[in-house]
């Protein structure tokens, strides 16, 4: 059966927007309420609370004493892991560093001949939290793309808050993802009440400067809610992927990259952008083939006939303005010569050039980062990346002689914006000539 419609394209892309950008999961009342309840909770009665909760949602018994993960557990859950699950996490870190060290920014300074000095400080926030999804779901890939950028920057403590069941005990592959990404303590607690914990502190649990990584709706709400208390990385929604395509590409590429994300959930989006109703026609043929091996058939079906579709354009040109507007979180570029389009892309989030690059390939070891922007927030937001975990202070120095000549055009400023103090702060220093170096010299 044919699984990707053909979207009628007039040019109009107002209801193809809406269907690509109009798929974030809802946050009633209801949840908004109950998280606020349990961050106030977590507020006003610290530790006591978090176990209570850990106990309630997760089934979890846990203590001061017991809610880290010991040294001993370290070594024994990453000593149940593959060596060569270990290996391919070492490289994933190795290509995840290559790529983003050239992110790294330095502190500058910029000393002017009057003696003005102007620059600005780099430094890595102090402390940082990993919020790693628990129970059968475990994204070590995440766990890499979100501690390797932080510790790349600098961040001297960078903790894990993930939820544990009644066994208290941490999947071994997060374990082993953390060890090799450098993390230096896991917390076993996770939903809202983790992330309220990490916000705020509690006895046990150190306050923290930001909050990354995924989490269901109640993590990311309390994420949303306790912003401004700490920082935080995004509110991602649904994944999705758009795939620009000629006459000349691979359905049967086509076809698998598709799934590959529409397999996430049934939210998720898959679009194809082509010129060739031909080539719709053989992808739909390689979508029904393929399909077929792939355990999690039902929900690629519904993210695609819901979420999907195949949009034909008159011209490579026009692909890339529909491409752009809808700003995809993944952008596969399947073209003749994919390198020589890439200055066509305005807005994506992170862009897989040629049929040997699939978008799979970034989720784990590309080395560029699988944390990104979605819902069409890629025209105004960035991937996740080192510059994510720096913060930056400007500073000035300027000399008496130097702040005279901006005397008169300061107070005016001040004066026109009603701001009679900050004039003053300038007029002071100038209420008469003689310095106080020269007053002390003339007494």
């Amino acid at each position: 059966m044919t699984i990707l419609n053909t979207i009628p394209f007039t040019g109009d892309l107002t209801d193809i927007e809406k269907k690509f950008t109009g798929r974030k999961t809802s946050v009633n009342k209801e949840v908004t309420d109950a998280v606020a309840d349990i961050i106030d909770t977590i507020r006003e009665q610290g530790d006591s609370a978090l176990f209570a909760y850990a106990k309630q949602f997760d089934g979890a018994e846990l203590t001061a004493d017991t809610l880290t993960v010991t040294p001993e557990e370290f070594d024994a859950g990453v000593a149940v892991v593959d060596a060569d699950y270990i290996r391919i996490l070492e490289r994933t870190k190795s290509q995840i560093e290559e790529y983003h060290t050239h992110q790294l920014e330095n502190s500058w300074i910029l000393p002017k001949a009057d003696g003005t000095i102007l620059g600005s400080i780099v430094r890595p926030l102090k402390r940082v939290a990993l919020y790693v999804p628990g129970g059968t779901a475990a994204y070590p890939s995440t766990v890499m793309m979100n501690a390797v950028p932080a510790k790349l920057a600098g961040v001297p403590e960078l903790v894990i808050i993930t939820p544990v069941k009644t066994d208290g005990k941490v999947n071994p592959v997060i374990l082993a993802a953390a060890k090799v990404a450098g993390v230096d303590k896991i917390y076993k607690v996770g939903g809202a009440q983790g992330v309220a914990a990490v916000a705020y502190g509690t006895e046990s649990v150190a306050k923290v400067d930001k909050i990354v990584g995924p989490g269901n709706l109640f993590v990311a709400t309390a994420k949303k809610l306790c912003y401004g208390a700490v920082d935080i990385d995004m509110i991602a929604g649904p994944s999705e992927v758009l795939v620009i395509a000629d006459k000349n590409a691979n359905p049967k590429y086509v076809a698998a990259d598709l799934m590959a994300q529409a397999e996430h959930d049934k939210l998720a989006s898959a679009i194809l952008v082509t010129t060739s109703d031909a080539l719709v026609e053989k992808v739909n043929v390689e979508l029904d083939r393929q399909i077929q091996k792939l355990p999690r058939r039902e929900i690629i079906e519904s993210s695609m006939n819901n979420y999907g579709g195949a949009i034909v354009v008159a011209d490579i040109q026009e692909a890339f303005a529909v491409s752009n507007q809808l700003a995809p979180e993944h952008l596969e570029i399947l073209t003749t010569d994919p390198l020589a389009k890439l200055p066509l892309v305005e807005n994506a989030g992170s862009i897989f050039l040629g049929e040997n690059t699939p978008e799979p390939l970034g989720d784990y070891m590309s080395g560029t980062n699988h944390v990104l922007p979605t819902g069409g927030t890629a025209k105004f937001y960035s991937a996740l990346g080192v510059y994510d975990f720096v913060k930056h202070s400007a500073y000035s120095y300027y000399p008496r002689e130097v702040l005279a000549t901006f005397n008169s055009d300061v107070q005016k400023f001040a004066f026109s914006e009603g701001l009679q103090g900050h004039a003053n702060s300038i007029a002071v220093r100038f209420e008469d000539n003689v310095t106080g170096e020269q007053a002390e010299k003339l007494n």
